[in-house]
């Protein structure tokens, strides 16, 4: 009966037109609950050109019982592959930062972007879903977006053809 009235109590209260998020939130002791946030969590799950899965986490928790405070944004990066044009182009946003605040490495087909201003810190590792052409790199920073685009590599035959005898 008690947590009947609870829940209906809630329900009530969220579905008022005049909701606010306090109200609901309510210690049992009649103190509020401190929230704080944004947290945000997610994943990709990609097949590499290896033909391994990747998985790839981003954001600024994980999923757990106790959040932990991260020192740097993991900041999610989308990967678009332009076939007409031949090209890769990386989409970040990273609010707050300047040009000269980036850094971009890139190695053994894995992009590594690091930002750091003042409180504000954003990484990401991106292994890369196609073979680029890292001389190729560009980088454009405008508004908090950085794209970076790279032309793609030619591909490599590996394949070998064998004289029987």
């Amino acid at each position: 009966m008690w947590f009947d009235n609870q829940f209906e109590n809630k329900f009530r209260r969220l579905s008022s037109p005049f909701f606010n998020m306090d109200d609901v939130f309510e210690n049992p002791k009649g103190d509020r609950i401190q929230t704080f946030g944004p947290y945000y969590y997610g994943y990709e799950m990609t097949v590499g050109p290896d033909g391994r899965p990747h998985l790839r986490e981003w954001g600024n928790t994980r999923p757990s019982n106790a959040i932990e405070e991260s020192d740097a944004r993991q900041i999610y990066v989308d990967q678009t592959l332009n076939e007409k044009e031949n090209t890769l182009t990386l989409v970040t946003e990273m609010p707050g930062i300047e040009k000269a605040d980036i850094k971009v490495n890139i190695e053994d087909n894995t992009v590594s972007i690091f930002a750091e201003r003042e409180s504000r810190k954003y990484r990401a590792t991106v292994p890369l879903k196609n073979i680029v052409d890292e001389n190729s790199a560009k980088a454009k920073y405008t508004n908090g977006i950085l794209e970076l685009s790279f032309a793609l590599a030619e591909k490599k035959s590996r394949a070998k053809t064998v004289k029987v005898e």
